[in-house]
């Protein structure tokens, strides 16, 4: 046997395999489902800023997924030596935000559904966890915790203030309280009834309020 022969055998058969059709097909479904994925990610951001790094690694994600699983689908051999080289891959880049894993694995998951021909399900499937997440995502922006720091000169002042805290938030709780020469400060969680947050208008027209502060507070970090 040839040198031509082994290479006829072993390469030029398996090309015969490859379909264009399916190819571009599976292809164009990643891709729109990854763009689905992509817009998902900015509407449910919750953290400071915004990656537009990761979000591009999502689209990528998908299409390089797709594009390994419909190779090893069409070939045993190949499937073997596919999980052999994967298992020496080490991603090292820390995830910042731990939804983004989530994102992660539903591109990933979506490349591997459409490289094996399911592309119904994972159209309906990424259609179900988009909807998910995006009602999580908007109920949460009503329940993030908040701190509200105030400088208040006297205990009349501290009165006042807390007051108008009780009929504007749904709940608070004094945190820290500061006594000085030059008045108090007053640190307090609090939850919010709604997005609206004029009750801080009130809070510093009142008399003896020299200074409020409202920060949201996810337990980690003030943004």
């Amino acid at each position: 046997m040839s040198f031509n022969d082994i290479f006829k055998s072993s390469f030029l058969e398996n090309v015969s395999e490859f379909s264009m059709i399916d190819t571009l097909l599976g292809l164009a479904a990643a891709l729109v489902i990854s763009l689905f994925i992509f817009v998902i990610y900015k509407k449910t951001l919750t953290g400071v800023m915004y990656s537009s790094s990761f979000a591009l690694t999502l689209v990528g994600l998908s299409l390089v997924t797709t594009l390994v699983i419909m190779a090893v689908t069409s070939n045993v051999v190949l499937s073997l030596g596919m999980v052999g080289a994967l298992s020496i891959v080490r991603f090292r880049t820390a995830i910042k935000e731990p939804v983004e894993i989530v994102f992660l694995f539903w591109s990933l998951a979506s490349g591997i559904v459409i490289g094996a021909g399911m592309v119904p399900l994972a159209m309906i499937g990424s259609a179900i966890i988009g909807i998910v997440l995006l009602l999580f995502a908007n109920r949460k922006i009503h329940s993030n915790p908040y701190i509200l720091v105030l400088n208040l000169r006297d205990e009349k002042a501290e009165e006042t203030a807390l007051e108008i805290l009780k009929q504007g938030v749904l709940q608070y709780t004094v945190k820290a309280k500061t006594i000085n020469a030059s008045g108090i400060e007053l640190t307090a969680e609090l939850r919010l009834q709604d997005a609206t947050t004029t009750f801080i208008n009130r809070i510093v027209e009142a008399s003896g309020v020299e200074h409020a502060t409202l920060v949201s507070y996810n337990g980690e970090y003030m943004s």
